[in-house]
């Protein structure tokens, strides 16, 4: 699959998660944040790019757990002239340095999970699976990654985060608000069966006591 989107021209092949109205809103958000950027499932790599190609000095690292969705985003970042985003293989942050102090850490963390509620028989075969699964209740990927992203953001720091109706938003922004963050919404679309939005979560600038 070969598509175009604000300029960057980009290749997907079968066995990566291909750009869909989800990514096209979280790229479209990502424009908006700079410094050191993290993505946590950059599938093709289209938010990661669009990202470090609005923001020249901004670099942005992209993880995914599929190594063929890596390649792909490597390859797409060179079809593209973009050197300032790189992308290695992890699952959620297990490759991800660990910042010593706050300094150290993202400034902004993006966010793509896979939100819709998948049965049994609904499972896809092979790599792609990971990025469609949501589990049960659609939150299979999002409450491990609520649970260990903090660390990795500096204070003030934003997180976009992609969240649909169907998989449970109040209980999202109730598990950020417990950590101090201003959650906002960055952008919706709705559709006949779900709504889906930007969460734009912005960490507090102190810890609080």
């Amino acid at each position: 699959m070969d598509l175009e989107y604000a300029g960057l021209k980009l290749s997907i092949p079968d066995d990566v998660y291909p750009p869909a109205e989800d990514s096209f809103m979280l790229a479209d958000a990502a424009k908006s944040v700079h410094g050191k950027v993290l993505e946590i499932g950059c599938g093709s790599g289209i938010a990661s790019l669009a990202c470090a190609k609005a923001n020249p000095k901004t670099r942005v690292l992209g993880v995914d757990i599929n190594s063929e969705a890596v390649k792909c985003a490597r390859e797409n970042a060179k079809r593209n002239g973009i050197a300032n985003a790189e992308f290695i293989v992890s699952d959620f942050f297990s490759n991800v340095p660990k910042p010593a102090n706050d300094a150290l850490g993202f400034d902004a963390i993006l966010f793509n999970p896979p939100y819709l509620p998948t049965e049994y028989n609904e499972k896809l075969e092979g790599p792609l699976n990971e990025a469609f699964d949501g589990g049960n209740d659609g939150r299979k990927m999002l409450d491990p990654f609520l649970d260990r992203f903090d660390p990795y953001l500096k204070p003030g720091g934003t997180l976009l985060l992609v969240q649909s109706s169907l998989n449970g938003p109040k209980k999202t922004k109730t598990k950020l608000e417990r950590l101090g963050y201003k959650v906002g919404i960055a952008s919706r679309q709705d559709f006949f069966f779900e709504s889906v939005f930007i969460y734009q979560a912005v960490k507090p600038s102190m810890a609080r006591k």
